[in-house]
């Protein structure tokens, strides 16, 4: 401790762990130094209960160890599911996050940016929807699930494949007439191939199946005159339903249930997202997992990665089945 009894000094920790003022410097920010030398420093840090102040960092390098993340809300399922991982993989690297909400409004994810600039934030992970959003040249920028540029590395799972395999997964299971049903962004993005897989795996083996894809502004009440219009004596003329998420499947389901159609045993349902009760217990139905931690790791390495001009425009993420009791596997 120094002698005024003030905070504890990096020197205070050089001389404790008897190693050189350099030697500290490289550990505390996070550079590569012999094991031993490290745990001296860490020994020595515990001891005296030395704080790193990190103002001092950013005045000399620029660099404010903060990610921003854009995201609509933590109120889906999906959208908490992604902030956890992406806060778990920063604080792992010994980075903070500034979590922005943008709740689907496209002025805001604007302001967040320029924010983000003000901040002088090290990179920015986004999932955005608004359709002429200009991604700053001058931020480490990476995108969730959207497309911008060549140059904008976007991160998905793959969005196609998983609409192929429900597809597959539907016919398996013994269904013979399938219908699609999602609501739609008014931004291309990669979500938007699921419904492409799909159609793609029925045409080509031969399942009769239908679609219907609402704007964001339609009600909800679209899909229960889409599932009215299918029934005929009590029977609904579907015994597939592939639902663009998890979310949407639940609220179709209970519509199902409503009408007295039962699932799985007169329609089975596969969603897609990977949502469980809880957040970690049983899936809510069954569906196409999406690899959310790998998504978030991916993101948060790309984002800090040295070389990213050398990353690949999109990474596409395989996605797995999980029966979740509305198919009868």
């Amino acid at each position: 401790m120094s002698k005024d009894n003030s905070a504890p000094t990096m020197a205070d920790v050089a001389r404790e762990a008897g190693v050189a003022l350099g030697t500290v410097s490289r550990v505390v920010n996070g550079q590569q130094v012999g094991e031993v030398f490290r745990t001296r420093v860490e020994e020595a840090i515990q001891r005296l209960g030395y704080h790193y102040n990190s103002s001092g960092r950013t005045l000399r390098t620029g660099a404010t160890d903060t990610i921003a993340l854009i995201i609509p809300n933590t109120i889906s399922p999906y959208f908490a599911l992604l902030v956890h991982h992406i806060n778990m993989a920063l604080e792992k690297r010994d980075y903070r996050m500034l979590l922005c909400f943008s709740q689907y409004d496209t002025n805001r994810e604007l302001e967040f940016i320029q924010m983000a600039r003000q901040n002088q934030v090290d990179g920015v992970i986004a999932l955005t929807y608004n359709p002429s959003l200009t991604i700053p040249d001058n931020i480490p920028f990476v995108t969730i699930d959207r497309f911008f540029s060549t140059s904008v590395p976007c991160i998905a799972s793959d969005n196609f494949g998983g609409g192929y395999m429900a597809a597959h997964k539907l016919k398996e299971l013994g269904c013979t007439n399938v219908a699609f049903l999602r609501v739609a962004s008014r931004v291309t993005n990669e979500p938007s191939k699921r419904k492409d897989g799909f159609v793609s795996a029925c045409v080509e083996m031969g399942l009769p199946f239908e679609v219907l894809a609402l704007e964001d502004e339609q009600p909800y009440t679209e899909f229960e005159r889409f599932l009215q219009h299918h029934v005929e004596n009590g029977r609904l003329s579907f015994d597939g339903l592939f639902i663009g998420t998890d979310s949407l499947a639940w609220q179709i389901i209970h519509t199902l249930r409503r009408m007295q159609i039962r699932v799985p045993e007169d329609v089975q349902v596969i969603g897609f997202d990977g949502i469980r009760m809880f957040g970690d217990q049983e899936p809510v139905v069954s569906t196409i997992v999406q690899p959310v931690q790998e998504i978030a790791e991916t993101c948060v390495s790309t984002v800090l990665s040295k070389h990213l001009s050398n990353v690949p425009s999109l990474i596409c993420l395989p996605v797995t089945y999980l029966s979740g009791g509305t198919t009868r596997e």
